[in-house]
């Protein structure tokens, strides 16, 4: 998954069409990510011994294809290419811009 936690990401589809966003969790395996303060919904909290009941708003995980990654530097959403230096180290780049986006640095 090219879209990693800490990453400002824009939604293209639902009702939160066009808010951008923080990404605090990713999950690789499900191909989603949970966006801070976005695609909430409300759960009803059943009262319990001493607790009263109550409705809670939690943020709900979105697919990532339905996100688009917003580049640092230029501002707009990009598409993300890797990039290998001669030292092994591997890097995610802006494919409109051609900066280095600062998440990503892997030594082979």
């Amino acid at each position: 998954m090219k879209i990693l936690k800490g990453d400002t990401v824009k939604i293209l589809i639902g009702k939160d069409k066009g808010r951008e966003g923080l990404i605090v969790k990713t999950m690789p395996k499900k191909d989603k990510v949970v966006i801070k303060g976005l695609n909430l919904y409300k759960k009803h909290i059943k009262p319990s011994q001493g607790k009263p009941g109550s409705i809670v708003e939690k943020e709900r995980a979105m697919t990532v294809s339905k996100v688009g990654l917003i580049c640092p530097n230029c501002k707009k959403i990009i598409r993300v290419a890797y990039q290998i230096d001669k030292s092994g180290e591997k890097s995610r780049i802006c494919r409109k811009c051609k900066t280095i986006l600062n998440n990503l640095t892997i030594k082979k």
